[in-house]
């Protein structure tokens, strides 16, 4: 979680979460708005901009008590047509409110946020590209620096710009020796391109994890979003 209070301390209050579908943005950007919401007395908006699927959407805890000190905005869609989420930029500029945006997963949610970036201060940003081993997009370095190259291009933002973050979960199934092994693979992949700054493990397993993943690096998540027939598991 340093990487998270060092972006606090910085006086950073726009965190956009950037990634390719299935990779756990969503997830990450309700516990991150959790995080947030504790630990700050500025205003947190959420904004699900997912424009690429029906389900495991942040925006899924609109009613959730859990979540009534956070505002989350979305926009209704029409089956998958693409749509715009209102009072982006308004609070983007906001110095008084912490914004957490969850982009959708696709080159046409990626390239969404390069029309909010004008006029944004860029020192106000901390933008979390996720990765997740479990998903063959994120095996292929290759692949990876393509996606990055795509969003580069529209965001008006340098790979300088970017912080890697980790999320070795593949669902309510996986074992806590899947979540260290796959960070340590997604680690071999990536290290010769960029740090791996934060390594997000299901809450439960913090404690298990810490002797093999740095534990200055780990993010507790809790499993919000899952299938109505197996809540009673998290």
């Amino acid at each position: 979680m340093q990487l998270i209070k060092n972006a606090l301390a910085e006086g950073k209050t726009n965190f956009i979460l950037i990634g390719e579908a299935g990779c756990g943005k969503s997830e990450i950007a309700l516990n991150l708005a959790k995080y947030l919401a504790g630990r700050t007395e500025k205003e947190v908006h959420l904004f699900d901009m997912d424009m690429t699927k029906p389900l495991f959407r942040s925006r899924d805890l609109t009613e959730s008590e859990e979540f009534s000190d956070i505002k989350i905005h979305y926009q209704e869609q029409f089956y998958d047509a693409p749509t715009i989420v209102g009072g982006v930029r308004e609070f983007l500029k906001d110095s008084d409110s912490i914004v957490v945006m969850d982009v959708g997963g696709d080159d046409i949610g990626a390239r969404s946020i390069g029309g909010f970036m004008p006029g944004t201060k860029k020192d106000s940003l901390c933008v979390l590209y996720i990765l997740n081993y479990f998903r063959p997009f994120c095996q292929d370095i290759d692949h990876i620096d393509r996606f990055l190259a795509e969003i580069l291009n529209v965001s008006h933002l340098t790979l300088d710009d970017i912080h890697f973050v980790d999320n070795p979960n593949a669902g309510i199934s996986t074992r806590v020796d899947e979540m260290t092994e796959g960070a340590e693979r997604m680690d071999e992949i990536i290290s010769g391109y960029r740090d791996i700054e934060m390594i997000c493990i299901r809450e439960e397993y913090i404690d298990s994890v810490k002797e093999r993943l740095p534990e200055d690096r780990l993010m507790p998540i809790h499993l919000y979003l899952t299938y109505e027939w197996l809540k009673d598991q998290v």
